[in-house]
């Protein structure tokens, strides 16, 4: 048996002190806490009994109930189960009632009734499934009662701190929901305010007066052309005002059948718009029409027709609008978009789309009551732009966040809120 080196013992206490240490200062303070504070969490919090369902096991004594939302291809609703001893209990044996606190101080109350070998609540247990649970029942002469936290999608953030973080709120209410239709297209010259001026005797032109690009009014002279017969000069004038868009004259040019000039009167202009086959029920003349400019400039507008025929070239449907242009600022051939408005709905119930955000398989907005902020499951129907209403899931006249909705939901996740039954 070899003895102990005292030499060596010596060396060994001191490298394990100095390790101690070491590993105590790669730690900062607010590490430290940390893992404190994760330990405390682990130790305290624990995890809900459990039955042989896998629902919430509550006991007291000898009896125990199993508590269950069951959700798999119906709408949530309780099951319950009874023990005494491990035993299970036949369900004329025991009764029960459950009674749920939600956020905002309502309660929903669920009373039970026979199915097979559990108890089914009557009733559906609506989203959010957050709420404070209270259990009461009767076995063998003797009352039970638990209660419990079942928390999902709650969180709770000081006003301070709320506001910040940029976190904004509105309240839920009515609100018109404006259909639209987003489309594109192009300007083009009415058809009837374009003019191609011709000679009126064949001859050799002999001046020409304005060019490409110049505004005419009606009788100006364009150029002059001395004609084969006389010989004598005779004017080019304009018959209508408005933009030069074409010259095909020059100084001793012969004159022939072909326009020397071409006039578009642009003050009032045509918008077709491009409507293709997923379009094609929603768009009728009468319909109000926004139009923009890629120069900024924005427009409305009726649909005075719409084209029984498939534009040459296209898959497209043209649908036109006039448009008053006095100063000129929509161009022949530019590009543009439009919103076109199909409807116009007055709903009961609407939020901003801004607000919305996913949890689970839902879309949700999140409401606030005082520091807590909780989510709320929506059932939406028609939408704008701007808002979407709400059929089921939200409350007239119910606070919820607005703006910066990500950060709640983000807080949520980290606090690792959980669908837990």
């Amino acid at each position: 048996m070899t003895r102990n080196n005292p030499t060596l013992l010596i060396l060994v206490a001191a490298f394990s002190a100095l390790t101690t240490f070491l590993l105590v200062r790669a730690f900062a303070p607010d590490q430290m806490l940390a893992m404190n504070s994760m330990h405390d969490s682990e130790v305290t919090e624990g995890e809900a009994s459990r039955g042989p369902n896998g629902g919430r096991l509550l006991e007291e004594g000898d009896f125990a109930l199993e508590l269950i939302i069951a959700e798999g291809g119906i709408p949530p609703e309780f099951h319950l189960y009874g023990y005494n001893n491990g035993v299970q209990l036949i369900v004329d044996d025991f009764s029960a009632a459950v009674e749920l606190g939600r956020l905002g101080g309502t309660r929903d109350t669920f009373s039970f009734v026979p199915e097979g070998e559990y108890l089914r609540g009557i009733g559906i247990v609506r989203e959010p499934h957050s709420f404070d649970v209270y259990v009461s029942a009767e076995y063998a002469g003797t009352s039970h009662e638990w209660h419990y936290e079942s928390y999902e999608g709650r969180t709770s953030i000081p006003e301070r701190i709320a506001s910040d973080s940029g976190i904004v709120t509105g309240v839920a209410g009515p609100r018109r929901i404006v259909e639209t239709i987003e489309l594109t297209g192009t300007v083009q010259a009415d058809p009837a305010r374009v003019s191609e001026v011709r000679a009126r005797f064949s001859g050799v032109v002999t001046k020409v007066s304005r060019d490409t690009g110049d505004f005419v009014s009606i009788g100006d002279t364009l150029g002059t052309v001395e004609t084969n017969e006389s010989l004598r000069s005779v004017p080019i004038v304009a018959p209508i005002s408005g933009l030069i868009v074409n010259r095909n004259i020059q100084v001793g040019q012969v004159t022939s059948d072909a326009p020397l000039f071409v006039i578009a009167d642009l003050s009032e202009v045509w918008v077709q718009l491009d409507v293709f086959g997923r379009d094609l029920g929603a768009i009728a003349a009468g319909q109000q029409t926004s139009i923009f400019s890629l120069n900024g400039s924005d427009f409305t507008g009726v649909i005075d027709w719409v084209s029984p025929l498939v534009a040459h070239g296209s898959q497209s449907v043209r649908a036109r609008i006039p448009l008053q242009n006095p100063d000129g600022a929509l161009r022949a051939g530019q590009f543009v978009r439009a919103r076109v408005t199909i409807a116009e709905t007055d709903v009961p119930l609407a939020v901003r789309r801004s607000a919305l955000q996913t949890f689970r398989d839902f879309d949700v907005v999140y409401a606030r009551v005082g520091d807590t902020y909780e989510v709320r499951m929506l059932q939406l129907g028609l939408k704008d732009k701007d808002f979407i209403e709400v059929l089921n899931g939200l409350s007239l006249n119910e606070i919820y966040v607005t703006g910066n909705s990500y950060l709640i939901k983000a807080d949520i996740e980290k606090s690792g809120a959980s669908h837990d039954h």
